[in-house]
């Protein structure tokens, strides 16, 4: 999965496929607080600026 490929909000799914880690790494990598997300149920969500700018180290 590419920048341009992901959604303006993320799951854990978008993330792990992004990063190429695992679903337990993914979902520490979202419980860590590094990046800001939302909970909407059962769902994660994470919006897709904050994310890039923590993967980029603007964050």
């Amino acid at each position: 999965m590419t920048r341009e490929q992901l959604p303006e909000v993320l799951k854990v799914r978008h993330i792990k496929e992004f990063l190429s880690i695992g679903k337990d790494q993914a979902y520490e990598l979202v419980h860590s607080g590094v990046f800001h997300c939302v909970r909407v149920g059962k769902r994660i969500l994470v919006p897709r600026e904050g994310f890039l700018n923590w993967y980029d180290g603007k964050a």
